[in-house]
């Protein structure tokens, strides 16, 4: 079942767009099913189910944090997380460049901005994330890498609505592109999309899709 599942996903998404496998809640046997057929990239929200199956998965395997991140937690994602997608405040920021620094890493993140309508979502407004990148607590972050931007859309059958907000965040990618990694060519991604709007999220701009239930089967 996973084997065709991923087969059908891989077939609506473009060479150009990194499909990340989000296997929060699955068991070891799914991922590998995953893994034998080739998919490397795996996303976790919680941080002990993120470590638990880093200790006994192959270690080639991606790991990609997408879920809300606590501060106190870090340091135990820091020796080998690849990429970590929720980032939200400058205190995040720095907590991770600490541990990064710990661990002799530079760690990849994504800056996650609040684009939809509910309140219970994570993320930046635009105006703080530029507050950030221009502070000099920022310039000062050595050990970590800001590699794009991340973004949740409404849960909504408004395929519209859904739209203009997908578009909102290519807008503040581009945005911060242009003034502030103009020539920095490690940002690069726009992590949105997941199973039941990945197809508008491509349509938008996405250069990364977090796909779990199209591929795994529902929760």
């Amino acid at each position: 079942m996973i084997k065709e599942n991923l087969k059908a996903v891989r077939v609506n998404i473009p060479t150009d767009v990194t499909l990340v496998a989000v296997s929060k809640t699955k068991p070891i046997e799914d991922i590998l099913e995953a893994y034998a057929e080739g998919q490397r990239i795996f996303g976790e929200n919680k941080v002990q189910e993120l470590v638990d199956k880093y200790e006994v998965l192959p270690k080639d395997i991606e790991w990609h944090l997408i879920g809300h991140l606590q501060t106190n937690k870090v340091k135990y994602i820091a020796p080998f997380v690849s990429l970590i997608h929720a980032v939200d405040s400058l205190k995040l920021l720095k907590e991770i460049n600490k541990q990064a620094k710990k661990n002799g890493r530079t760690i990849d993140c994504l800056l996650q901005f609040h684009i939809a309508q509910e309140s219970s979502k994570f993320g930046l407004s635009f105006e703080y994330a530029r507050e950030i990148l221009e502070s000099n607590e920022f310039v000062e972050l050595q050990n970590i890498s800001i590699a794009g931007v991340m973004g949740m859309a409404t849960f909504t059958n408004n395929e519209e609505k859904i739209r203009e907000e997908f578009q909102a965040l290519e807008n503040y990618f581009n945005v911060l592109k242009s003034h502030y990694f103009k020539f920095n060519n490690h940002f690069q991604h726009i992590s949105m999309g997941m199973s039941g709007d990945y197809q508008i999220a491509i349509d938008e701009g996405s250069t990364m899709v977090r796909v779990g239930s199209s591929i795994f089967g529902s929760r």
